[in-house]
């Protein structure tokens, strides 16, 4: 079953909003404490399944983001709040954005603003452990502004066939959400290859997958890795083109 998002009713203000937002100045003392690891990609790439692995490993804290849309119902289960994500009301979202009380947030499929809370990393640090977060690409060009320590990574199917099967077998979708996400893989994938911040991980393993991460982490993530993955990269992006010319 596919669930309906309604429209953004102060979408116009959040455009306003974000368009020049910036955390609150207190942020930078969180920032140069805490250790940050940055997961962006297209939707369907894994982003999840691998920081599920890595928290269940320990030293890791996942931030869950706080979204305006209802929950989904994704591999046969209703997402749950606290867990996927904060579902918080548009009104409660905004006192926040106007507060700075987020590291980032933006637009996402042009359907709902989802975001990073400081809160979040500020209880990643009282934990101790590595904060790892999953956000869509303005998000990971925000924070990389915000935090230059942060490692921001790209996570990405081994090929555009495969991102698409996954794509498809991860949730039921309206033609309008398939044509947003193809889109939304444009943008994401032209990021990831431009700015020169990003890593860029092929999940074909989740463990393999684990192990880059932990590797780029540490500075020894392998350069003909790195230049693979890139490829990859590059040739999902031109099927990606295709695909949206045909929409």
């Amino acid at each position: 079953m596919s669930i309906e998002i309604p429209p953004l009713k102060h979408k116009a203000e959040f455009i306003e909003l974000l368009a020049q937002y910036r955390p609150h100045k207190d942020a930078g003392d969180l920032f140069e404490k805490l250790n940050f690891v940055v997961l962006s990609g297209i939707s369907g790439a894994g982003r999840n399944t691998v920081i599920n692995r890595l928290v269940a490993q320990e030293g890791y804290y996942f931030i869950v983001s706080d979204t305006t849309r209802p929950p989904k119902v994704r591999d046969g289960k209703l997402e749950e709040n606290g867990i996927q994500y904060w579902f918080r009301s548009e009104e409660d979202v905004l006192a926040d954005i106007r507060a700075g009380k987020f590291l980032e947030a933006e637009l996402i499929h042009d359907q709902q603003v989802s975001g990073t809370s400081l809160r979040e990393l500020e209880e990643a640090l009282r934990a101790d452990k590595t904060a790892i977060a999953e956000v869509e690409y303005g998000g990971a060009n925000n924070i990389a502004r915000a935090d230059p320590n942060a490692h921001i990574i790209g996570l990405l199917a081994p090929s555009f066939g495969e991102w698409k099967r996954r794509l498809e077998n991860r949730e039921i979708m309206t033609a309008d959400e398939y044509s947003n996400r193809v889109r939304t893989a444009e943008k994401v994938l032209t990021n990831m290859l431009t700015q020169p911040y990003f890593h860029i991980v092929l999940n074909d393993s989740i463990d393999e997958s684990v192990a880059d991460i932990k590797k780029i982490v540490t500075g020894v993530y392998p350069l003909d890795k790195e230049s693979r993955a890139r490829q990859v990269a590059e040739e999902t992006l031109e099927a990606v083109k295709w695909e949206t010319s045909h929409l």
